[in-house]
């Protein structure tokens, strides 16, 4: 076993056993590499991968391939999900020297990190029109041992050009309008699939941040378009292969146009954003079949994507005994084996056929509507959906009885902040309890375990360990979570951490620009310090924080919080004013801004006012935050939009108010409804 059997990550410990003698991102591997001048291979990935598993199958378990590594390098090896830091900065690198990017990533650096060499997967014999992944490092080393002046000059121009605090970012607060909405809006509906749903052709990724932006530009404007397109492609999705049909959850993305063949991993991050954007979509639409999709995605983190302690895991695999999807295909054969008679519903339903959709098999999706197949199958649409919650039943259990993917069984804040945040609004919008009971477990088993110094995070837990100096998404998306389960519950610690965490990233995340790192001034310091303003399979964590402290605006009148947001917005107006598609949390915050917060002051026993607060929550109104005292308040309260309210009459009583200026307190849902 090599250094990684110490890791907790089982990315890490994937590699534990190759006769490659890995190190850890860490300064010993750096120390090594300084005393005996040897180059730095650096190999980036995530357990979830495919082609990950191909290389490590290849080179990495190859003793051959194994011993020119070791005699040539020092090797590190990189989970990205637990060190996004390294990941973005030498995947910025590889693309400026091959414009491409992906995992498994392979970069090659000098001994103090700079990198002068690198690519994505190497074969270990030379195919595909690459070169093997021997002769590559041959190359390297012959590069590092001759050319070495050569070498360091590029090395050290490469470096520099990482630092992304001199990033050419622009625009005013004044940009920050409805006419950039607009403009944003209408360039993404330019790319919109009108026969698929989506934006892109294949590969087609789910795009949760931007589907949220359409729901809440039709919330403020009631642009009709906007609405049809997030709605046509939530459900284009759902019915296709990429959703699990048995199990519920979204595999990771679909490599076809048609939502149909997917990458099988599931992705925590991506569940959790879907599993929202599904749950805001009933909301607005009343349409059953989303609350239905949501409440799949919920049940699946629930029963197979959560701890012991109540944290999340991070994800499962796309490959089981070795083949890519093995554990979520069917052939049809199997099905008339298992269902007996019923196989002719299943078959219809899950367009089945002999000769299958994937490699000989069938990916179960949904090509008609549900009328459409009861009608030919001479069954009435109740009675065929009784039977397919029967048939689910019965292939799910026989599904259990195959070999599991793999899980990523770490827990990861920033990805668990997005679960949070979604499951506590489900909690609320769907009155269940078990949802409630499942973000409270997660929200304390955070506070208890990845909370450090009282305003501190880490990154990552494992093995009743949590390390890694947290990240500005882990604040952002947990103060997002934190929140919401404030606004399900109305227990002010909840808020109190929030508040106190936003303080630690105004603190310690700032640029001088008025933007964020990525990383806090009290982190290791790398080659460059990572700014990312896109956003990716997740929201950026600059982006997610200013929506974050609108909210704590309304909630406290701090007008630092205000001022923050908007200055970290308004370095964005003319990217997303240019590249939309690719800042839909952004785009979410500016709505926010453009709409206004209405701050909702609720006084009274949360029973006793519970019509009072299901008029407000219960209906889509992303720029509505709650607030709730329990009894009357006579003075200053420890959230200040509570400080003075007090009951009329001695009943539930709410104060609608716009930046601390509220109307005529009311007991009735008729007349809080007419002021929201």
């Amino acid at each position: 076993m090599n250094r990684l059997a110490n890791e907790t990550s089982p990315y890490l410990k994937q590699h534990a056993a190759n006769p490659v003698d890995w190190y850890p991102w860490g300064a010993e591997a750096f120390e090594r590499a300084r005393a005996e001048d040897k180059p730095i291979l650096l190999s980036v990935g995530y357990s979830a991968c495919h082609w990950c598993h191909v290389m490590a199958h290849e080179s990495f378990e190859h003793e051959p391939t194994a011993k020119i590594m070791n005699d040539l390098f020092v090797n590190i090896k990189v989970d990205r999900e637990e060190r996004p830091d390294v990941d973005d900065i030498y995947m910025q690198a590889v693309q400026m020297m091959t414009r491409h990017g992906g995992w498994p990533m392979t970069v090659f650096l000098t001994p103090d990190g700079k990198p002068f060499y690198g690519g994505t997967y190497f074969p270990r014999e030379a195919r595909y029109g690459m070169p093997s992944f021997q002769e590559v490092m041959e190359a390297v080393i012959d590069a590092y041992r001759n050319r070495r002046p050569q070498l360091e000059k590029m090395a050290d121009e490469l470096a520099g050009s990482l630092n992304r605090e001199k990033l050419a970012i622009g625009g005013a607060a004044s940009d920050l309008s409805p006419e950039l909405l607009t403009a944003a809006f209408q360039k993404i509906a330019q790319s919109y699939d009108k026969m698929q749903g989506g934006f892109s052709d294949a590969p087609k990724f789910p795009q949760p941040m931007n589907l949220e932006f359409l729901l809440r530009h039709y919330a403020r404007t009631g642009e009709q378009a906007a609405l049809d397109m997030a709605a046509f492609t939530l459900e284009k999705m759902a019915r296709g292969g990429m959703y699990d049909q048995l199990g519920g959850g979204f595999h990771r993305y679909s490599v076809d146009a048609i939502w149909l063949v997917p990458h099988f991993e599931k992705m925590l991050y991506d569940n959790a954003q879907l599993s929202r954007v599904y749950l805001h979509a009933y909301q607005i639409t009343g349409n059953v079949f989303f609350r239905t999709i949501a409440e799949e995605i919920y049940d699946y983190l629930l029963r197979e994507m959560t701890s012991p302690e109540g944290g999340f895991y991070s994800a499962t695999d796309a490959d089981s005994e070795g083949e890519e999807g093995k554990f979520f295909v069917w052939s049809k054969a199997e099905l008339e084996e298992r269902l007996g008679g019923d196989a002719r519903i299943a078959i219809e339903y899950w367009g089945v056929t002999t000769r299958g959709n994937f490699e000989g098999h069938n990916i179960l999706y949904v090509p008609n509507d549900d009328a459409v197949v009861a009608e030919r199958l001479g069954m009435s649409v109740p009675d065929l959906r009784a039977k397919l919650t029967a048939i689910k039943d019965t292939l799910y259990a026989a599904r259990t009885q195959r070999v599991s993917p793999g899980l990523d069984d770490k827990i990861l804040t920033a990805w668990n902040g997005l679960a949070l945040a979604s499951l506590s609004e489900a909690a609320r919008v769907l009155d269940r309890a078990d949802y409630r009971e499942a973000a409270l477990r997660n929200a304390t088993f955070l506070r208890e375990n990845l909370l450090a110094d009282g305003d501190r995070l880490w990154r990552t837990y494992n093995d009743g360990q949590a390390k890694i100096t947290g990240y500005l998404e882990d604040y952002a998306n947990l103060i997002d979570g934190l929140l919401e389960l404030y606004q399900t519950t109305f227990d002010e610690s909840w808020f109190d951490l929030a508040r106190r965490l936003a303080d630690t990233v105004l603190a310690h995340f700032r640029a001088d620009d008025g933007g964020f790192f990525d990383t806090s001034d009290e982190g290791e310091t790398l080659i460059a310090r990572p700014r990312a303003l896109q956003d990716n399979a997740t929201p950026a964590g600059s982006s997610m924080f200013a929506r974050d402290l609108l909210r704590l605006v309304a909630y406290t009148g701090n007008g630092d919080y205000d001022d923050a947001a908007r200055k970290a917005l308004s370095l964005l107006t003319a990217a997303l004013r240019e590249f939309p598609q690719a800042f839909g949390e952004a785009l979410s915050a500016v709505e926010m801004l453009a709409a206004g917060v209405v701050e909702v002051a609720l006084v009274g026993e949360p029973a006793a006012a519970k019509d009072l607060i299901d008029a407000v929550q219960k209906p889509y109104r992303p720029n509505v935050i709650t607030a709730l005292a329990r009894a009357d308040v006579e003075g200053e309260a420890a959230i200040p939009l509570l400080s003075y309210r007090v009951q009329r009459g001695g009943q539930p009583t709410a104060y609608v108010c716009r930046n601390f200026a509220c109307k005529l307190p009311v007991t009735s849902v008729e007349a809080l409804k007419e002021q929201i």
